[in-house]
């Protein structure tokens, strides 16, 4: 495969490795549980504050991204990252003060809801229609291959660790790593110079203003399409609380903690890829691809809630720090261990039928930032909600939380996938670019 930057291909492969390097490391912290602190206290309110403003920018940032081009936001954005990570130093060293973290968690927030508005109209408007399963996974892979390698630095550093807190060291490897992510996100072409595998460029729609987001923002609430997907949206990042802490930091050590993030990303990055192949098979009409992933999801999911109950049973109030499961110790951490992998697989290919099923709503980039927004806005929500009745509500009653929201998601869901049409009909023409693409080459150039 020949390279060329002013590819889709390309920036798609960029863009994800800026979340390789920025949500990716994120996610490696987060998946440690507490944020990798013994008391996870400070983690899920700094992890409220941060989905509680992601709940806004994440509907605003399709809006924002419109209005001040993809490079810009995302170089921005990125560094709310780092800073997240730093604030962990800081708590070290005041661990009763957490006040500096939960602020920088409601500044993530805003960024990475522009950030992943900006990612999402990326990956599933620049695509031709045929191969968008096929960029959902290239960017999936490689998006949590940075989860996988953060698994690897924890595991590694921690590998001869007694304490169940990681070191500021720790958190100084991420921040470089995510500012790197951040300044790399200026690498990213303008899209007016972007082109497909076979030479059509980018269908860009006119420049837009304030007054036009703003009307755009408002009709995502009476979309029908969009309010079928609420329940979907909410319920996508909402089991991560319960698997983060009450199945990897409740019952593991750090070593073994950073072993499981390893390979809960990992997997993602194979199941995604795997995924594609279902998602973009040409020999199926778009509703059967669809119908059939969602078959996929419902035994996936349902098997996943039946062995975390089967789990928690067997470890109700979790397992004292000291006593916790090492990898090493097989007999009693494999079955865990294989659970919580199997989880990391169930989110892939539940985040990958999500963002297939709005790639293939429309090809409108705006409509796809302002859907991408919507989408991580209302995740957010889900999230926010989460990590906050973690704090109060035991463990039992967060996985039958879990496991009815997630029945509640499918039928509007499945009503969705049903009425999904083979090709989408608001593809513009040429001439109805111009006034968006030469806007935003200047404000990236």
């Amino acid at each position: 495969m020949k390279f060329r930057y002013h590819s889709a291909l390309t920036q798609v492969i960029i863009v994800g490795l800026v979340c390789f390097l920025c949500p990716g490391m994120f996610n490696a912290i987060n998946g440690m549980g507490g944020g990798g602190q013994l008391d996870p206290t400070a983690g899920n309110n700094a992890n409220t504050a941060l989905y509680s403003t992601f709940v806004v920018f994440g509907v605003l940032g399709g809006a924002i991204v419109n209005l001040c081009g993809v490079r810009w936001t995302i170089f921005c954005s990125g560094f709310m990252y780092a800073l997240y990570s730093a604030s962990y130093i800081f708590l070290n060293h005041k661990p009763d003060n957490g006040s500096f973290t939960i602020a920088a968690g409601a500044l993530l927030g805003a960024g990475a809801g522009i950030l992943w508005a900006a990612q999402g109209m990326i990956m599933v408007s620049y695509p031709s229609e045929a191969d968008k399963g096929k960029f959902i996974a290239w960017f999936w892979a490689i998006f949590n291959c940075g989860g996988a390698v953060g698994g690897i630095i924890l595991f590694a550093i921690n590998y001869h660790t007694e304490k169940d807190s990681l070191a500021d060291g720790v958190y100084v490897v991420f921040v470089v790593l995510e500012c790197i992510g951040a300044m790399l996100g200026l690498a990213l072409a303008p899209p007016a110079k972007v082109t497909r595998s076979d030479g059509s460029s980018v269908v860009l729609v006119k420049y837009t203003n304030a007054g036009k987001e703003a009307i755009g923002i408002l009709k995502l609430f009476i979309d029908p399409m969009m309010l079928g997907l609420l329940p979907m949206c909410f319920t996508s990042n909402f089991f991560y609380t319960y698997q983060f802490n009450n199945i990897n930091a409740a019952l593991f050590n750090l070593r073994t903690r950073g072993f499981n993030n390893m390979f809960y990303w990992f997997l993602q990055s194979v199941a995604s890829w795997v995924f594609s192949y279902l998602l973009d098979n040409k020999h199926m009409t778009r509703r059967t691809r669809g119908l059939i992933s969602f078959g996929i999801v419902f035994v996936f999911f349902n098997a996943i809630w039946g062995g975390s109950l089967a789990l928690h049973n067997k470890y109700p109030t979790g397992i004292e720090s000291g006593h916790r499961l090492d990898f090493k110790d097989s007999k009693r951490a494999a079955g865990p261990i294989i659970l919580y992998m199997v989880c990391g697989i169930g989110d892939a290919i539940f985040q990958n039928l999500a963002y297939w099923i709005i790639g293939a709503l429309t090809n409108d980039n705006q409509k796809l930032s302002r859907y991408a927004g919507y989408y991580k806005g209302m995740q957010s929500f889900g999230a926010a909600i989460a990590w906050q009745l973690d704090i109060k509500v035991k463990p039992l009653n967060q996985l039958i939380g879990n496991w009815v929201l997630f029945g509640v998601s499918l039928p509007s869901m499945l009503y969705v996938i049903w009425k999904i049409k083979e090709h989408s009909e608001d593809t513009k023409m040429p001439s109805e670019t111009e006034d968006f693409a030469e806007k935003d080459q200047a404000l990236q150039v």
